[in-house]
């Protein structure tokens, strides 16, 4: 029993390693992991796995839902009033993201769009804040544009976001050639549940209801091994899949 908890110890410092190693992490952590295989991965587990990942990332998120749901235009006064008190690039950008989040995507275009212009005119994320922006005050060409900067400049950048803009663009171009392949792509490339149900509305709002069925049927296989913390995190993709079936269907 010894023998195995020692190997159960290894797998998991082992797992941590090939984490570390291909995200890129400093050369220390290997040294931590498989000179103290335990303990390492405690640390590690603490200090770099679980901060990144998805269920972290999901539980920040309800965080901030319910914070918003409390006080929905607290962000936005106070990144308004930072702003108004100093126009430096960093309020002016918590500004534009404030807007993108109370719904006014023109206002936050601009303000994103103005924050390019100086020191952060390389900023993936500034930019990817304007692609937002610019898709939802309805300038898919815009959009298009941000996003294919930010594919050239570096391909993995929030790989399966900027490729869903990037179809959803195409969409709301009505170029369903381009925004089919773009889906396509990144159903072979992802296949996350996330793109298949992206997808899946694309496909019933453009009246393609074999490859909406067939998504459909991926859907909901994915979904038989999910846990209610799973479901809680996609509750609102879910709503949406049902309704465009609902809606198309009828």
């Amino acid at each position: 029993m010894a023998f195995a908890g020692v190997g159960l110890h290894v797998i998991i410092a082992l797992f941590f390693a090939v984490h570390a190693v291909r995200t890129g992490q400093n050369n220390y952590w290997l040294f931590i992991l498989l000179a103290f295989p335990f303990l390492g991965s405690v640390v590690y587990a603490i200090a770099i796995y679980l901060p990144n990942s998805r269920l972290e990332r999901g539980a920040r998120q309800l965080v901030r839902q319910a914070a918003k749901s409390l006080d929905p235009t607290r962000e936005l006064r106070e990144a308004q009033a930072a702003f108004d008190y100093s126009a430096t690039a960093q309020n002016e950008i918590r500004l534009a993201q404030a807007l993108l989040e109370a719904g006014q995507p023109r206002q936050a275009l601009q303000h994103f769009e103005a924050s390019m212009k100086g020191p952060f005119a390389n900023d993936l994320e500034i930019r990817w804040g304007a692609a937002r922006a610019a898709l939802d005050a309805e300038q898919p060409q815009t959009a298009l544009q941000h996003l294919k900067v930010i594919a050239q400049t570096d391909i993995n950048y929030r790989a399966d976001e900027v490729g869903l803009l990037i179809a959803k663009a195409y969409a709301a171009q009505g170029d369903n050639a381009m925004a089919r392949q773009s889906f396509e792509f990144l159903r072979v490339r992802s296949g996350s549940f996330e793109v298949l149900g992206e997808y899946a509305i694309w496909c019933t709002e453009s009246g393609d209801w074999g490859t909406a069925r067939r998504l459909q049927g991926e859907l909901e296989k994915a979904q038989t091994h999910w846990s209610s913390h799973q479901r809680t995190l996609n509750r609102e993709l879910l709503q949406r899949i049902q309704s465009a079936f609902a809606k198309h269907s009828q």
